[in-house]
């Protein structure tokens, strides 16, 4: 199949090219580069053994899609392209629902226009809201997520939901995401935050290189063996293998099909700092900073629908996020500038 990857510049697009690539697929990428650089492309392509035509262009401009699809004849679409910083969301939740909801409508009608009907579509945890027992399945009903990123996934989850009622061509794979990290093995490609990190793994990161004097631990006090907050890490490789196996999975599924993405199991805040100290043989300084709001004390996924249908489960292990994820940050010291 000839796939559009959305979002293909930034950290998850450009390791799902690789796979897409691999499995013999052929791959056009899309990005605005908010966030994302077209090294990972060339490089993701070269990781991959094929070529993957790269468009610089938003999910928004509905011309620009339109030619796109006239011109490169989509088969699918794996969706990432989005806004995904939980704080900045707050601070502007308008351009959450224009770029993450908008953006997802104006793909839909472009892809209905150009009679593509299956789509892959990037969600998140965030989408349970609270409240749930553990670990959290599909089978839970959604909630009230704390910040309008999530409520802009829940939305998004929500419109596809309803396309799919009103026109049974629709073949609609919803993943949610746990807590993506790691890296290519081959420390190519990997998460390279503009600014300060929003993410945990590459704050570290920071800090064991000394571009950062000390990671700032967000709550000492949760009900947790530790203290820290504990969250499901998933190996980003292990992640777009999953994506691969839900598109493959669409071609006997039609309407929208929901799967988490996880390992099934958590990891506290200072358990990842054992593991990238142990990993990188560095010490990483932290000091324990006020709970955040909206934060919750633990969650992890149960992965187990989704090993039932699409044959899939995490393969790779703490050790070795951590363990891409330094190989990456000594290649790659700046990111990708």
């Amino acid at each position: 199949m000839r796939i559009l990857v959305t979002g293909g510049a930034g950290y998850i697009g450009s390791h799902a090219i690789v796979v897409l690539l691999e499995a013999g697929h052929q791959v056009v990428a899309l990005d605005n580069l908010a966030n994302g650089s077209a090294v990972a492309v060339a490089r993701a392509a070269e990781l991959g053994g094929g070529e993957v035509p790269f468009i610089e262009g938003d999910v928004r401009d509905r011309a620009l899609l339109d030619k796109l699809f006239a011109e490169q004849r989509i088969d699918a679409v794996m969706h990432f392209a989005g806004l995904k910083a939980v704080g900045e969301s707050v601070q502007q939740p308008l351009a959450y629902f224009e770029n993450n909801v908008g953006g997802t409508v104006t793909l839909c009608q472009a892809m209905e226009g150009a009679g593509a009907h299956r789509l892959v579509f990037s969600s998140s945890a965030t989408v349970y809201g609270e409240g749930h027992p553990l670990p959290w399945h599909e089978g839970l009903p959604t909630g009230t997520p704390s910040n309008p990123y999530g409520r802009s996934k829940l939305m998004v989850e929500q419109v596809l939901s309803d396309l799919a009622v009103s026109d049974e061509r629709w073949h609609i794979g919803v993943l949610r995401y746990f807590n993506p990290t790691g890296a290519h093995e081959s420390g190519r490609i990997g998460e390279s935050p503009r600014g300060t990190p929003n993410n945990l793994v590459p704050y570290i990161a920071q800090v064991a290189t000394e571009r950062r004097e000390s990671l700032a631990v967000f709550g000492s006090d949760y009900p947790t063996d530790d203290g820290t907050g504990v969250r499901d890490y998933l190996h980003v490789m292990d992640l777009v293998e999953g994506h691969l196996a839900a598109l493959e999975a669409l071609d006997t599924r039609s309407g929208v099909n929901v799967w988490n993405l996880g390992t099934g199991r958590g990891y506290s805040v200072l358990e990842m700092v054992r593991a990238f100290e142990t990993a990188s043989g560095r010490s990483v300084p932290y000091h324990f900073a006020p709970r955040r709001a909206g934060d919750l004390p633990a969650f992890w996924a149960d992965p187990g629908k989704a090993r039932e249908e699409l044959c899939w489960k995490a393969r790779r292990d703490l050790d070795a996020m951590m363990m891409d994820v330094w190989r990456w940050q000594q290649a790659n010291p700046e990111g990708y500038d």
